[in-house]
């Protein structure tokens, strides 16, 4: 079992190079900004798995005052297979459980479909939902609209 904990300062050039390589950061949402942000929140940790001071494994996790949201679900595509998504998750949901949060959430973009049944093999299942958005930057608007389907 791999251990994960809260992401560190030395950690953060091995993360965005590991988003960038699972294809999760767009040019609307740098991954620096998010890190930032998440790393700013008092309800929210960036968990990583690290290995030869290299970040192998990801997984943001947050609570909105309502739900439990997970994001950044990311492993080194050389490990995969390896059980470090599965760990991730886990490592996810007991953060949500030790702080009280029943319910967590996660999205998937239609575009990584594939990814679903692995969810799903971890008991997660559609939750009749769409998501809806309203950019309030319109630096990020542009930049969505010019390359939403990235």
């Amino acid at each position: 079992m791999t251990e994960f904990r809260p992401v560190e300062d030395r950690d953060i050039e091995t993360l965005v190079a590991l988003w960038d390589a699972c294809d999760l950061s767009r040019p609307w949402n740098p991954a620096s900004d998010d890190i930032a942000n998440l790393r700013a929140h008092p309800m929210a940790d960036i968990l990583v798995a690290v290995d030869q001071g290299a970040v192998i494994a990801s997984i943001a996790v947050g609570y909105d005052g309502h739900r439990g949201w997970a994001y950044y679900v990311a492993t080194d595509p050389a490990r995969r297979r390896d059980g470090l998504g599965r760990q991730a998750v886990t490592a996810a949901e007991t953060w949500a459980r030790t702080r009280g949060i029943v319910k967590l959430m996660l999205m998937v973009r239609d575009t990584n479909a594939a990814v679903a049944g692995f969810y799903g093999a971890l008991g997660y299942e559609d939750a009749g939902v769409r998501v809806l958005q309203k950019w309030l930057s319109p630096e990020r608007a542009s930049l969505y609209a010019a390359g939403h389907h990235v």
